[in-house]
């Protein structure tokens, strides 16, 4: 039976920002271990972003060998704590696990009660609970596991060949890129232009899913590579790329992610009370609202919040005002099936409290005479045929119209890549929905600079900005030794 992570309580964990999974104890992951079948051709390793043999690690902990798991895993994976609590498996490695295809039964207990949105989930290994488990042994027993490189030499310390390349943007695809080239004998540069590294990682997911020094942690590893990081340093603003290829960096790889909201467009989004995602996540997140007077930065939201939205971004927003005290309802225009947010996310929030309003579309917010939030108009919507996305499309319902009674709304609707770059800099190609423009080999419209993750594909999973940055490695690397600078 697969094993489902253990949790603080309901009732608790309402009440705070401390981390909501509590993640495998020893004899947990040794017996979900076990069910790993160890195929021969392992389509798990097909449906990781980045590679990893899971097989592998999976083995070394059913041997109860966490610190060499976790060798085997960041071989391939630098952000292993990160990705097993925010990368979507159930999507990826854990969709095509054989076990899948058996029809093993699972009754997931959480908080003694069986949940029935986690029952759609997948039968295979727990591969992401497990990943989880090996990444926080080396936290937890204080040890700082060796790196196995190729080359068999196991340390962190590499042998470089001093060629300088610089990394601009310390998300998930920056981080990746800046510790493959390290690897790759590389002295990278990775600059941030925020005063903390981890872009997504450290404003957009709150502290309950995952723990600021998990991040804090995963930089360290990557600086312990060789990784020179600078922090508030604006490329394009601070310095311009003419000015790193004139300081000796042969290369620049630009992954500043996808940091520009998105909003509906109607009637009342300036008044206040009217949140992005962004801003309100980043607040809570970089700058510590939630602990405001201790943090000098408050967030003001009234008693009643509506989150407009259905992914993890719109969850994330909806589960962190409900801890802040408020009654929070989530708007969504479809019905739950068609949520992008994850199957568990969504379990939590509904356990939690979240009041889910669906097949619900808002038009106009409402405001008082001094220019506050004090309602939302929405019209109903039942849903049609299938549109671009593959999902039926929501239409409106005729005379349907209804007022909701809010004092804050926060549109968690999804993220634009990130401009300031792109125009700071005019000759790199732009598309219409603002990426950059790259060829196949990741390379933009200027000779030596490249870029990927959200900044050229929209936003997308961490997962996948992770395995363009290291795809985007490898391209740097051959393109540099095409040239004889290595």
């Amino acid at each position: 039976m697969r094993k489902v992570v253990r949790q603080q309580p309901t009732a608790e964990r309402i009440k705070n920002f401390f981390e909501v999974a509590l993640g495998f104890s020893k004899e947990d992951a040794e017996l979900e271990a076990k069910r790993c079948l160890q195929c021969k051709n392992p389509p798990c390793v097909k449906g990781c972003p980045v590679g990893v043999d899971i097989p592998a690690f999976i083995k070394l902990l059913k041997e109860g060998k966490q610190k060499e798991a976790l060798e085997e895993i960041k071989g391939k994976n630098n952000l292993p704590a990160v990705c097993g609590r925010v990368c979507p498996q159930e999507d990826q490695c854990e969709a095509v696990c054989i076990l899948n295809k058996k029809k093993i039964p699972i009754n997931p207990v959480r908080n003694n009660t069986v949940t029935t949105e986690l029952s759609k989930i997948s039968n295979g290994v727990n591969i992401g609970a497990l990943e989880r488990y090996a990444a926080d042994y080396e936290l937890s027993h204080k040890s700082q596991v060796a790196l196995r490189l190729r080359s068999g030499q196991a340390s962190h310390k590499l042998e470089t060949h001093g060629l300088k390349v610089a990394v601009v943007g310390s998300g998930p695809a920056g981080l990746t890129c800046a510790a493959d080239l390290a690897r790759l004998g590389y002295a990278v540069t990775l600059f941030e232009s925020l005063h903390l590294p981890g872009g997504v990682l450290a404003y957009g997911i709150p502290e309950f899913r995952l723990p600021k020094q998990i991040v804090h942690n995963e930089v360290e590893y990557i600086k312990s590579l060789g990784v020179e990081l600078k922090t508030n340093t604006l490329i394009g603003n601070t310095y311009s790329l003419a000015d790193l290829f004139a300081a000796g960096f042969k290369a620049v790889f630009i992954a500043v992610g996808a940091g520009l909201p998105q909003f509906l467009g109607i009637p009342g989004e300036n008044l206040d009370r009217v949140y992005s995602a962004n801003e309100f996540l980043t607040r809570l997140n970089l700058m510590k609202a939630y602990k405001f007077p201790e943090y000098a930065t408050p967030v003001n939201i009234g008693k009643s919040v509506t989150v407009i939205g259905g992914g993890n971004v719109a969850l994330d927003c909806a589960r962190v005002s409900l801890r802040l005290g408020s009654k929070v309802t989530l708007l969504y225009r479809r019905t739950e099936k068609e949520m992008p947010g994850r199957r568990e996310e969504v379990a939590n929030a509904q356990e939690e409290g979240v009041i889910f309003k669906l097949l619900t579309q808002p038009i106009k917010i409402l405001g008082d005479e001094k220019g506050f939030v004090k309602g939302l108009e929405c019209i109903k919507m039942e849903l049609g045929e299938p549109d671009e996305s593959g999902r039926r499309r929501p239409i409106p319902v005729k005379d349907s119209n209804f007022v909701l009674d809010v004092d804050t709304v926060i549109v968690a609707i999804g993220q634009n890549p990130n401009p300031l770059l792109p125009k700071l800099v005019p000759e790199l190609k732009t598309n219409k929905d603002g990426t950059i423009v790259v060829d196949q080999d990741f390379m933009a419209s200027l000779p030596g600079v490249f870029a990927g993750g959200d900044i050229i594909t929209g936003a997308d999973t961490v997962i996948s900005a992770m395995g363009a940055g290291k795809k985007a490695a490898l391209a740097i690397d051959k393109y540099l030794k095409a040239r004889n600078f290595v």
